[in-house]
């Protein structure tokens, strides 16, 4: 475990974030299923350095997830279809939660389920758990393209969404902001987010990995067993903007209430994560870059903070959604 002190002269950047009531040192997170359940970044450096490390979606029961190849690499990004594989709740709690609550991680709680049910099952269970002082908050996955069945994207139609929402909400303490993870593989994102929040959402996470496909063009056939799967990295990028941006801009506007939004989607660089931030996000995930550089989650938030020094700011939180100030 690696920890390195921080340049003296941008200490004086205030990077800490109100997640709807929930205040964190740092923005940065990792993106769920992109660093299992911390173990393995531990490693390579202190958890505790994130604002909130974000575990791999837990659903009700252990699930193996689709078949393989699950990976396949794009020139612009990768594409995996690993289909929700995972321990299943009582498992998470007793083993990986209590884990990360052991190494004093800050942790943002991914949960799934194929039906509303199960997703408050999975939510009334977690509360339940010994570890759950670890838990910052929760991070509804209603949006994952990795499914056998496509139908199960809560988050491509609004009411679907609503009702997930409105049954995990009661199921966790009022005081831990419960985050919907969307889609962008829809017509009107807002309409979701919407729904979302009248429905007891307290934050919005966007993007999702958006639904692709890459055929083998040796083998004329789908490159992984699945046929579709996730695509992220930095091809997403723009599309990850784009969501913030719609969203955020319906918020200024009135068209739906003022809640935190968690920007995930091609972030390589500090730089990355600023474009999200000006776009209206207050916390960056970082997922993909992990792979090939482990250290990302923080040296992307050391780089965020060196930018904002350098641009003469003092405050992360007084630049989040200025690009919408400096329209021409």
């Amino acid at each position: 475990m690696t920890t390195t002190a921080a340049p003296a002269a941008t200490t004086a950047v205030d990077m800490s974030v109100d997640l709807a009531g929930m205040r964190l040192p740092s923005p940065m997170m990792t993106a769920s299923g992109c660093a299992a359940n911390g173990k393995e970044l531990a490693r390579f450096f202190d958890l505790r350095e994130l604002g909130a490390f974000v575990t791999k979606s837990v659903m009700a029961d252990p699930r193996s997830g689709r078949g393989t190849p699950r990976m396949a690499e794009t020139p612009s990004g990768m594409l995996n279809s690993i289909g929700l594989q995972g321990p299943g709740i009582t498992a998470f709690v007793e083993q990986d939660l209590a884990w990360l609550h052991e190494n004093g991680a800050r942790v943002l709680v991914s949960i799934a389920g194929g039906t509303s049910a199960e997703f408050a099952d999975v939510a009334a269970r977690l509360a339940a758990s010994e570890a759950f002082a670890a838990v910052v908050g929760v991070e509804v996955n209603i949006s994952c393209p990795n499914v056998a069945n496509r139908g199960l994207v809560f988050a491509c139609d609004p009411a679907a969404s609503a009702d997930v929402l409105s049954q995990v909400r009661p199921q966790l303490p009022p005081e831990v902001p419960i985050f919907a993870k969307l889609t962008p593989d829809v017509t009107d994102i807002v309409t979701v987010a919407q729904a979302a929040v009248e429905a007891g959402a307290d934050g919005l996470t966007m993007i999702n990995t958006l639904l692709g496909m890459v055929i083998d063009t040796d083998l004329l056939r789908p490159q992984v067993a699945g046929v579709t799967g996730g695509l992220s990295g930095p091809a997403v990028r723009p599309v990850a903007v784009r969501a913030i941006w719609q969203t955020r801009a319906a918020m200024r506007d009135g068209r739906l209430p003022e809640v935190p939004v968690i920007g995930v989607g091609g972030v390589r660089t500090g730089r990355d994560a600023l474009e999200l931030v000006a776009a209206g996000a207050s916390a960056v995930q970082v997922g993909t870059a992990a792979f090939n550089d482990p250290n990302a989650p923080v040296r992307v938030g050391r780089e965020l903070r060196d930018l904002l020094h350098e641009k003469g700011f003092s405050r992360l939180s007084d630049v989040v959604g200025i690009a919408h100030e400096r329209m021409a």
